[in-house]
């Protein structure tokens, strides 16, 4: 063994360890090194000016400081990373949306507010509008000249966007649109850019022309003048202090029959034509709904990806403290370093170990949507693969905010008392990520979504999400997605087929028995909701499949697990370095044994664990929490995060 990862001590460090710590940083960076070098450069200069210490600023002066930092963010080519270079861009959408996670190492209220100016507004212009819109707005937006908004929420539809109350009713006589809020339930809330500096608003409204709707299409609505003045007919309401992301001036907006040309109509999947004529080249208004919003999909693969750049810092932080702080006399008479003690090591190295799995999966999604929306144009041009995209994009958001909350909140208490003090950054991490597990699509509605895909072959009469469309079918194709042939999932699969079965308890560090554990508990959760959602008709369509709510949530959840492992397999399997590739093996171990080991109640209630084996998987993660704890703060350095977003006044103390 070149590498011996239990050669050291609990507190030494190996001699070659600043070269591997390079070697994991250049894996988990990937082909977007050069873009994440950039990001970290930029956030590095700000830092080193005071930019991120906010922890003393009201709302209002919060607010003006993330404007400056949006500024001097635009002045920088990251912002445009996504557009077409003949606007000003980088054609990258992947780059863009690495850019947009790499934020997340700084203030979050700037990742926001960067992703509702140049991932929403100006991701909803490139991608629902057509030439007319992108000559006259994209060269402003991406130069940050041109501020906008993203409506889409409104007071009383949240998740359900197809039943939206506002509307957009074509008057022929004029060649315009009327936009109008009917009621307070129509306004539109939680706009980001819309309290303070939006001047150009994308609304999403039912379409009406010729008496007829034609579901929900995005319009462009100023809302503003160029003096920040607010607008004839347009009533702008601050939402106010939020328990965080303060520096992001979300507000109310509301229409009162607000009159825009006809081009408003951001006509890429549906237009108008002077006479009011309506025209598709979707014929289904359901399905033409869910292709507008597929395009926008990249929204929640950056929300992902900035949440685990958030946990990233908090690990970082709460790492280094544990390798300083000291608590309790030892055998040796001197007090022991915190992160000795197991019960630290298992608050911390597992959720480090979920991180670094959650990394290599975000890394094959943002490869997959760069496939499908490289520069915009192939968007769509792949059904099959756009649904997949968008399932595996709302299952990775909802299982990487939740484990950002979760793991901040660790990170937090291991840090004690000084983990709550503001200076030390960790309660204004907390605070920030909360909102993340409900915005871009509740956590809960996305892994619905994500559970539709794998019970539906995406028939088209199912696109509107029924439970009795779903359940009718389920009764004929429900695994049709379970194993689809990724390149992450071909290298499981290889691996599977070579390796003998283990019959040992060492078969918890088998990867074969591994993989098999978790598509065999995917398959079988599946199966079960299937023969549950047969029993449904059309008259207890909602009582079958409310019942099997948390079935069906579940199925989701344990099919992105799987996903997530075989993307870590994946990882480690094409790591070139043999020390790197060692140590990336024991935290893939951690990954999944913990997994296992917070799930064991199902693995043993259906027969997939004995009660030994069950013990063996618990004993097998404080192996490796010991095993790896010498290797902890390698790998939270292998994040690279710049020295200035980490270095808080709690590790001066200890």
């Amino acid at each position: 063994m070149i590498f011996d990862l239990r050669e050291e001590g609990s507190s030494g460090r190996l001699g070659a360890m600043d070269t591997l710590t390079a070697v994991l940083t250049r894996m988990l960076d990937g082909r977007l090194a050069e873009v994440r070098r950039d990001v970290r450069e930029h956030l590095a200069k700000e830092a080193e000016h005071g930019a991120f210490d906010t922890t003393r600023l009201g709302v209002t002066e919060h607010r003006e400081h993330v404007a400056r930092q949006l500024r001097a963010l635009a002045e920088t080519k990251q912002p445009g990373l996504g557009f077409p270079t003949e606007y000003g861009g980088g054609g990258d959408i992947g780059a863009a949306v690495v850019s947009f996670e790499m934020l997340g190492f700084g203030d979050l209220s700037l990742m926001v507010k960067s992703g509702v100016q140049w991932g929403l507004f100006g991701g909803a212009v490139h991608l629902l509008g057509t030439r007319r819109h992108h000559e006259r707005y994209l060269p402003d937006i991406v130069s940050g000249s041109l501020l906008g908004c993203f409506a889409m929420t409104e007071v009383g539809h949240g998740s359900d966007v197809q039943g939206l109350r506002t509307t957009a009713t074509y008057d022929p006589d004029t060649a315009e649109f009327v936009v109008h809020s009917p009621d307070v339930l129509a306004h539109k809330t939680y706009i980001g850019n819309a309290a303070r500096d939006g001047r150009l608003a994308v609304v999403f409204a039912q379409l009406v022309t010729e008496g007829k709707s034609h579901g929900v299409h995005a319009l462009l609505v100023p809302i503003r003048n160029e003096r920040g003045e607010v607008l004839p007919g347009i009533t702008v309401e601050d939402n106010g202090p939020k328990a965080g992301l303060n520096g992001v001036d979300n507000g109310r907006l509301a229409f009162d029959h607000v009159r825009v040309p006809r081009t408003a109509l951001l006509n890429r999947y549906g237009d108008v034509s002077e006479d009011g004529t309506y025209s598709s080249p979707i014929e289904s208004d359901g399905k033409r709904f869910f292709t507008m919003l597929g395009t926008l999909v990249r929204g929640r693969i950056s929300i992902a990806g900035s949440a685990g750049s958030a946990t990233k810092r908090a690990l970082t932080i709460a790492v280094r403290y544990a390798e300083r702080r000291r608590q309790f006399e030892g055998p040796d008479g001197d007090e022991v370093v915190i992160l000795d003690y197991l019960s630290h090591q298992r608050r911390l190295l597992p959720a480090l170990a979920t991180t670094y799995a959650l990394h290599f999966a975000q890394e094959d999604l943002v490869a997959k949507l760069g496939e499908l929306q490289g520069g915009g144009e192939a968007a769509g041009a792949d059904d099959r693969g756009q649904r997949e995209l968008e399932s595996l994009a709302a299952g990775l958001k909802a299982v990487a905010t939740w484990h950002a909350t979760n793991t901040i909140q660790a990170a937090r208490e291991a840090c004690g008392g000084a983990g709550y003090m503001a200076e030390n950054v960790l309660p204004s991490l907390k605070a920030d990520t909360d909102v993340f597990t409900t915005f871009e699509g509740d956590n809960t509605v996305l892994l619905q979504l994500v559970a539709k895909g794998l019970l539906t072959n995406y028939k088209d009469q199912f696109e509107d999400l029924s439970p009795l469309a779903t359940a009718r079918f389920v009764a004929e194709q429900f695994v049709g997605a379970v194993m689809e042939r990724t390149a992450a999932r071909k290298v499981v699969e290889r691996l599977v087929d070579a390796s003998p079965t283990r019959e040992d308890d060492g078969a918890v560090f088998d990867r074969a028995w591994q993989c098999k554990l978790f598509a065999d508990r995917e398959q079988h959760v599946l199966e079960g909701v299937a023969r549950r959602l047969r029993a449904a008709s059309r008259d207890n369509a909602f009582e079958v499949f409310n019942s099997a709510h948390d079935h069906v949530l579940r199925a989701a959840r344990v099919h992105i697990e799987r996903v997530v492992l075989d993307s870590f397999v994946a990882a480690v399997a094409r790591c070139d370095d043999e020390r790197a590739r060692e140590l990336l093996d024991k935290v893939c171990d951690l990954y999944v044994l913990s997994m296992i080991e917070a799930d064991r109640a199902w693995f043993l209630e259906h027969g997939r664990l004995t009660s030994p084996r069950a013990k063996a998987v618990i004993a097998g993660v404080n192996r490796l929490c010991r095993e790896l704890r010498p290797h902890a703060r390698t790998l939270v350095d292998a994040f690279a995060i710049p020295e200035s977003l980490v270095r808080v006044p709690m590790l001066d103390w200890t």
